[in-house]
């Protein structure tokens, strides 16, 4: 449920979703515009949030085994042009460079949309033997699709993401990246984002362009709308045999290897905002935040009262809180409100009645519960309450997405359900694409995922009507 609003800059988010969106993330200080379409600027809150996501998934990429590595930021034409099925997916979204300097270049660049391309190039060069085996490749960097409609966080020509990309001796070594790959996005984005996960694999018609499979973490926004958070992909060995990329096998037999890729990118930002975010600005999951407390001096101006505070702030830092002191010369009511914009799981105020009762308040940000904290037990309280936080809002999150999905069994009662209530919708499938298209021309929805926590929900296809022992996920995306 939304809080009472208190910051009148925002539009309310029942009456219009997306310029509510669009308020947060300039009246938060998370985005600017650029004096070019589709390209934002991260604002210093936006990308200290960017850097805590990058911290925790970095280090849970290395803890499985994956180096970082650097790609060029161009693509020649011919390379690119190597796999047809990947270059076709991305034609319309590409961006050329066609002059160095004063002179046309004999061949086009592609300013690298994803790194595929690049990847094998590389492997071609430096993989010999099985013992080279796995290649287990990330990146983090920016990439550009000149995409024709445009949104901060959610669609940007230029976004920010990691893009892991492996290498392997067997098919059986590369599936099971994919799934533990994906199976690391699922648990960053329920333990540090708070936003629970439908696991699943992509129809055909939506998988990765050049892709033998793609598998997906879809979340439910507070409007009930998809979003797709991290997906990860099994090539096979088709970009090998399409960049002749080959080892000596342990029977000193020339094959080809089996490729994988696998990212997440800065529009989770946009999904953190849209899971929990409400009339009063941004929410953040404490374990992601980049500021977990703020210090309010209340009646600063008391002897006693910013000593006080400063002391308050040296003693949460030492205990692991990221926290921050406002000392500015702005109301108290302002910054509650600001810092309440910002997100900041939790406020702390401090004033000379505090001082002289030995405690301080504590007020949350997911709640607006205010309780008074001993100062003796001012550390173990506040990392308590963080903790509380962030199980309230993956509990609350998790409530949005149970109560706001719904089965049906015919074409008729899907129309219905997704007119009153919106959200997902389970049904069974055929498998056919034809029908999965119509789905889209009947009903208004997409396939977001085949779950791997199937039901039978029917025994047919809402469209065809044949039988049907495939149950997916349907609903609206960004």
């Amino acid at each position: 449920m939304a809080k009472e609003k208190n910051v009148e800059q925002i539009t309310d988010m029942d009456v219009d979703f997306a310029q509510w969106f669009t308020d947060i993330v300039t009246k938060a200080k998370l985005i600017d515009y650029s004096g070019v379409k589709g390209f934002f600027i991260l604002r210093p809150y936006a990308y200290a949030l960017w850097e805590n996501i990058q911290s925790v998934l970095d280090g849970m990429f290395k803890e499985l085994g994956h180096e970082n590595v650097a790609m060029p930021l161009l693509i020649p034409e011919s390379l690119l042009q190597k796999e047809k099925d990947h270059v076709d997916g991305f034609a319309p979204e590409v961006a050329w460079v066609t002059h160095g300097g004063s002179e046309e270049l004999a061949e086009r660049l592609c300013i690298r949309p994803t790194s595929e391309v690049l990847f094998c190039e590389h492997w071609k060069n430096v993989l010999h033997s099985w013992r080279d085996l796995p290649m287990l490749y990330n990146q983090w960097n920016s990439v550009l699709r000149w995409e024709k409609s445009t949104r901060p966080f959610l669609r940007g020509r230029e976004f920010y993401w990691q893009e892991g990309h492996t290498l392997h001796a067997t098919a059986e070594e590369a599936e099971i990246e994919t799934q533990n790959m994906l199976d690391v996005y699922a648990t960053f984005c329920e333990e540090y984002l708070a936003m629970p996960v439908v696991k699943g694999k992509k129809t055909d018609k939506e998988k990765f362009a050049g892709a033998l499979a793609t598998y997906t973490v879809e979340c439910m926004m507070h409007d009930k709308k998809a979003l797709q958070s991290g997906t990860s992909h099994y090539f096979g060995d088709g970009f090998a045999k399409a960049f002749e990329i080959q080892f000596s096998d342990k029977n000193n037999q020339l094959v080809y290897p089996h490729q994988t890729s696998w990212g997440l990118s800065t529009r989770i930002i946009g999904g953190i905002i849209m899971t929990h975010g409400d009339n009063n600005g941004l929410n953040l999951p404490p374990r992601i935040a980049p500021v977990q407390a703020v210090v309010i001096p209340i009646a600063s101006h008391k002897p006693g009262v910013l000593e006080k505070a400063d002391e308050l702030t040296t003693r949460l830092k030492a205990a692991g809180v990221r926290v921050k002191i406002d000392k500015s010369d702005q109301s108290p009511g302002w910054k509650f409100a600001e810092n309440e914009m910002k997100g900041v799981p939790i406020r702390i105020e401090i004033g000379p009645k505090d001082i002289e009762n030995d405690q301080c308040v504590a007020a949350r940000r997911d709640t607006g519960e205010k309780q008074a904290i001993s100062l003796t037990e001012l550390e173990k309280r506040v990392n308590e309450l963080l903790e509380e936080i962030q199980t309230n809002l993956f509990t609350r999150a998790k409530e949005n997405l149970k109560n706001n999905t719904r089965d049906a069994a015919t074409l008729d009662e899907m129309k219905a359900i997704f007119n009153e209530h919106g959200g997902f919708i389970n049904t069974m499938w055929c498998g056919s694409q034809e029908c999965e298209l119509k789905m889209r021309e009947e009903a208004g929805v997409t396939s977001r995922c085949i779950p791997f926590d199937q039901k039978k929900v029917a025994d047919t296809c809402p469209i065809c009507k044949a039988k049907a022992d495939t149950m997916v996920v349907w609903g609206i995306a960004y």
